[in-house]
């Protein structure tokens, strides 16, 4: 589909970006880190016509703003409920993926009252490990080592290896593609500086910060889905076991094979995944695995 043009709002002084389609009830999708709404609008079409989709940039990301301050969870979480604000919603269903999934769950936390239902996709915050990569970002120099492998020559050397290897027949896979879309993204300080903020708010170097599980056991009285790829090399798919031992009643959804980006690996499993679960449909309580 066409990429549909985004709304911008003003929210305390900065620019948030966001697509907003369809009528009904509200999905919000929130992606992860250095993720942006491009990572669902392939949905829109999906979704829309009995949905309202809803899919901002955070902030820090895409074509948000990225100010100097609070990149914590609660800061976006309270963002996205400006947001709704701006907007008349009152209550929602949410999607959130890696970090975003980590937003989701503070959102609910914050505000329980405006969420009908959860969806966490290899979310961030039901376990302690996460790439090195990641932890990497929270290490004194961060900020030096990646202007440098995030410069123009060098994003430029690395295209061109991939236009090569592309000629004779290498194709990127979905987390690939992702995650290169995601690492151009910080050529720029203000990205760089947004990404370390962002990364450090909830990663140190033994792994991720913030943990769910103290909120999770017994307090999800909404309908919860878990969506991993059984391949995901950022945030293992053993942390989707672990939440549904805390949480017996979620729903869990493993896609054999998938990294993670489950939602760009199987895009019309996911949507149709997506379509029944906000649709009420009853949840098998036991873990899919179909490929």
């Amino acid at each position: 589909m066409a990429r549909m043009a985004p709304h911008k709002v003003v929210l305390h002084g900065h620019e948030l970006s966001y697509v907003d389609s369809g009528s009904g009830p509200v999905v919000l999708f929130i992606h992860g880190i250095l993720g942006s709404q491009r990572q669902w609008t392939h949905l829109v079409d999906e979704l829309d016509d009995d949905q309202r989709v809803l899919v901002p940039d955070l902030f820090g990301h895409g074509e948000s703003e990225k100010p100097l301050g609070d990149y914590s969870l609660g800061a976006h979480a309270a963002a996205m409920r400006d947001l709704l604000d701006h907007l008349g919603i009152e209550r929602v269903t949410l999607v959130g993926h890696s970090l975003g999934g980590g937003v989701a769950m503070q959102f609910y936390y914050l505000f329980p009252e405006r969420v009908d239902r959860l969806v966490l996709v290899a979310s961030g915050g039901l376990g302690r490990e996460v790439n090195l990569l990641l932890r990497a970002a929270t290490l004194p120099g961060a900020a030096q080592v990646l202007s440098v492998v995030a410069s123009a020559p060098v994003l430029s050397r690395i295209e061109a290896l991939g236009r090569g290897a592309s000629r004779v027949g290498w194709r990127p896979g979905a987390d690939l593609g992702a995650i290169w879309r995601g690492f151009r993204s910080l050529a720029d300080a203000e990205s760089r500086r947004a990404f370390l903020a962002t990364t450090r708010a909830v990663i140190d170097i033994g792994g991720q910060s913030i943990s769910a599980h103290d909120h999770l056991e017994g307090a999800l009285p909404i309908p919860l889905l878990i969506v991993w790829g059984s391949r995901d090399r950022m945030i293992p798919a053993s942390h989707a076991l672990s939440a549904q031992r805390a949480v017996p009643e979620c729903r869990v959804e493993v896609f054999e094979g998938a990294g993670h980006f489950p939602h760009l690996e199987d895009p019309d499993r996911f949507a149709t995944l997506l379509r029944e679960f906000v649709a009420g449909g009853s949840p098998d309580q036991e873990t899919t695995t179909e490929g």
